[in-house]
């Protein structure tokens, strides 16, 4: 079985790298002491990549269709697009 690499690097690494990229744009808006909606939908929007990203390449469901793929899709953007409304609402 051959591994997909792009410029010789797994495509997991490359997940991988790109989760503890957006972990730490995370880390410094807080310690940024940045707020405000877009801030805080920021936030959110990476939260949810980074879950999606999670599910597809760890979880393997990127090579699953139908159903078993479904819940974790659910899962992630119905609350995430709840609080969004939220926030707009709010702000």
């Amino acid at each position: 079985m051959k591994k997909r690499t792009i410029l010789g690097v797994r495509a997991c690494t490359w997940v991988w790298l790109i989760m503890m990229g957006l972990t730490l744009v995370t880390y410094l808006i807080g310690q940024l002491g940045l707020g405000g909606i877009s801030a805080s939908l920021t936030v959110l929007a990476f939260a949810l990549i980074k879950g999606q990203m999670l599910g597809d390449y760890f979880m393997g469901l990127k090579r699953i269709s139908g159903f078993w793929r479904w819940p974790v899709v659910i899962w992630l953007f119905l609350p995430g697009g709840l609080i969004s409304v939220a926030f707009t609402l709010v702000g």
